[in-house]
């Protein structure tokens, strides 16, 4: 394993570099989205508009040589743009199939929160399983798959909530905000000339991505640790002021960041401060308050970080 890590290492560190070429100042954001990518998981970014969300999801599948579809959701658009549709052949009458947009390495849904709810269910088939099914007969999505979706603050004109279901599918929930003075004249001098985000080349391919995620897989969880993830887990669910606590697929996405937030920090194996790092941006989204907690200003970020401090952490020989 000692011959992959530097690799990875290395490899991480270009993409990084690249990356915030066209995205200045959001070093921490750039990280997790690669550590997402890399643990097989979906992204969801949310924002107000204008902050770098889709210049982000474009400059990571320029940089991976990605194959990408980009859909800019509205009422209007329908689940069979996304799943795709089959139509007659005219010659043999048999039903042929027209591939949607989410057949693709790197599927960016732009302002997902402002289309139905029923085209927002279209992706979940897609996110869990990597297929679409149509008239009965299932397709696979290429590999590596990568949802990066975009959502502006709920309130916001035209939006909606995202259905449970669906944010519990997302892997990390994570937000830009707005950039320092000192950044966005940095990014003002960028673009005086030429958008960065056009000179972007591809510095990896999809298959040593894939290589890299095979490399997290194997990263080294020992049971005590396995045991801590669940502790944590079943803190949110026994919190008082959490009526919805951590899902299952919530344990997993955590252990599956743990492990690539080792790797891209030159280890093999986890330790507790990886699942301290990462237990907020894979936890907090899916979390539903009680009444109580929204009426006191409780956010569940502040209730992940109380339980951080009451879990005890396994002690590592």
């Amino acid at each position: 394993m000692e011959e992959n890590r530097i690799p990875l290492v290395m490899q991480a560190q270009s993409v990084i570099n690249q990356v915030r070429r066209a995205v200045i100042g959001k070093d921490k954001v750039l990280l997790w989205v690669f550590a997402a990518i890399l643990a097989r998981g979906h992204i969801l970014l949310e924002d107000i508009p204008g902050v770098g969300k889709t210049t982000m999801a474009l400059a990571f599948s320029k940089t991976l040589g990605l194959d990408h579809n980009r859909v800019q959701f509205t009422p209007d658009v329908l689940p069979s743009d996304i799943t795709g549709y089959s139509i007659p052949d005219r010659d043999t009458g048999k039903l042929v199939y027209q591939p949607g947009a989410v057949l693709c390495h790197l599927f960016l849904a732009d302002e997902l929160n402002r289309a139905t709810s029923r085209t927002q269910s279209a992706l979940l088939e897609a996110m869990e399983e990597g297929q679409v099914t149509v008239d009965g007969i299932s397709h696979r999505l290429p590999e590596p798959f990568v949802v990066i979706a975009t959502q502006n603050p709920v309130g916001a004109a035209g939006t909606q909530l995202l259905p449970d279901s669906q944010l519990d599918r997302f892997t990390v929930c994570l937000s830009l905000g707005y950039p320092s003075p000192k950044d966005e004249v940095a990014m003002l001098q960028s673009r005086q000339s030429r958008d960065p985000l056009l000179e972007l080349a591809p510095i990896m391919t999809h298959e040593a991505l894939l290589q890299m995620q095979k490399t997290v897989d194997a990263t080294f969880v020992s049971a005590q640790l396995l045991s801590y993830a669940v502790d944590l887990m079943n803190a949110t669910r026994e919190h008082g002021l959490i009526l919805q606590g951590a899902s299952p697929r919530a344990t997993l996405s955590m252990v599956a960041m743990a492990k690539a937030l080792a790797q891209l920090r030159g280890r093999d194996y986890v330790v507790p401060k990886d699942f301290a790092e990462v237990l907020i941006p894979t936890v907090a989204h899916r979390l539903i308050l009680s009444p109580k907690a929204q009426s006191q200003g409780v956010s569940a970020e502040k209730l992940l970080q109380e339980i951080l401090t009451q879990v005890p952490a396994p002690k590592m020989g």
